[in-house]
């Protein structure tokens, strides 16, 4: 098994820790992994892309022209990956701020929407974990417990007392994905 991902978005909106969570998630998990972040000098606000390879065998390059799926989160990220996904593969993206919605017939499409959970929870910054909930409903490519572990080890020790909220964030991002094609 080998999974390629690509999460895209602005800067502030945990798509590098997201990423760096999934990646750990597949280490603990003893799988390969690959992840090589992308993002532009002004940070928050910019675009930010990080690509993630998680695999049961060697990973050659994390340099990729296609991707089994994209979780996008901004219409220029949308614009600019989907036509990178592989037919057959997945896309995710939430519809906050999306003005063209995906076009493609042969991938699987799948939106939640992430944004309005976060706010009902109360918390901004559980939207990633939601989006990456949302991801693990479709793709159960690594086990809940090492999500956790990937969270201990992605978070600094300060910010542990978050983990429980996060799962939960992970937890509400499962239930609400929802297919669109």
């Amino acid at each position: 098994m080998t999974e390629e991902i690509i999460i895209a978005g602005f800067g502030g909106q945990g798509v590098l820790s997201m990423g760096k969570t999934l990646a750990y998630s597949g280490i603990m998990q003893d799988q390969e992994v690959a992840w090589m972040p992308s993002y532009g000098p002004e940070m928050r606000g910019g675009t930010a892309n990080v690509t993630v390879i998680l695999s049961d065998s060697r990973i050659s390059s994390p340099i990729l022209q296609e991707f089994d799926t994209a979780i996008i989160l901004n219409q220029q990220s949308l614009d600019k990956f989907e036509k990178m996904v592989k037919p057959g593969g997945t896309l995710i993206y939430d519809p906050n701020g999306i003005t063209r919605h995906p076009q493609r017939t042969d991938i699987n499409i799948y939106w939640v929407e992430a944004t309005e959970e976060a706010a009902r929870m109360k918390n901004a910054k559980t939207f990633n974990m939601i989006v990456l909930g949302a991801f693990l409903k479709v793709k159960p490519i690594v086990k809940l417990e090492n999500v956790k572990k990937g969270l201990e080890k992605s978070l600094p020790q300060r910010h542990h007392h978050l983990i429980p909220m996060n799962q939960e964030a992970i937890g509400r991002g499962m239930e609400i994905v929802k297919k669109v094609n």
